[in-house]
């Protein structure tokens, strides 16, 4: 991966190795945690990852904990390999589960955006906080040249977060989700700064 300098002397200053480095990390916000996901939120995901959740997503909603815990350990692996930022969204104060969101490909000069939050988190603006925060974590540790954030077109709410942070529509098209259904897809490219 391509951090920072002052990232890989954290690293080694705290004795984790480049391999464990995302396995630790920790974003705040002024109302927000965002920390590497772990094996201890896999029954609040299980509960919150529903399948009204999944309406516009590529995942389905597992059909039971073993799957959730198999979904965690994957996310562990492509986090140890560099591949991926998985992290789970708490509310600061109160330490809350509410979602999960991720940063893939971050090793790419494109990393891209995903989350999603639990039913009654909706409509608190959490959404756009905590891609603003992987936004500036990503613009302070990973060498890239911009953002992507592909988004269902009838998911209104998600995609004002790329449009507030100017992002433009580069590309369409649909994908097959795990449940079947066929999204249609925009993918909007999100400029540093």
């Amino acid at each position: 991966m391509k951090l920072a300098k002052d990232l890989i002397s954290k690293i080694f200053q705290e004795q984790v190795t480049p391999q464990d480095s995302l396995l630790k990390i920790e974003m705040i916000s002024d109302r927000l945690l965002l920390k590497s996901i772990s094996l201890a939120y896999k029954k609040q995901i299980f509960e919150t990852f529903t399948e009204e959740i999944t309406t516009y997503m590529y995942p389905r909603p597992a059909k039971n904990i073993i799957e959730t815990t198999s979904f965690i350990k994957n996310s562990l692996e492509g986090m140890k390999n560099e591949h991926e930022l998985i992290v789970v969204i708490l509310r600061k104060d109160s330490q809350e589960f509410l979602g999960c969101a991720g940063i893939h490909r971050i090793n790419s000069q494109h990393p891209e955006f995903g989350i999603w939050l639990k039913k009654t988190a909706h409509h608190n603006g959490y959404g756009l906080e905590t891609v603003v925060t992987m936004k500036n974590w990503c613009e302070e540790n990973l060498d890239c040249e911009y953002f992507t954030y592909p988004v269902d077109q009838e998911n209104y709410p998600s995609r004002r977060i790329p449009q507030k942070l100017r992002g433009e529509i580069v590309r369409t098209y649909q994908k097959r989700n795990l449940s079947g259904r066929i999204l249609n897809l925009v993918e909007y490219k999100i400029p540093k700064g």
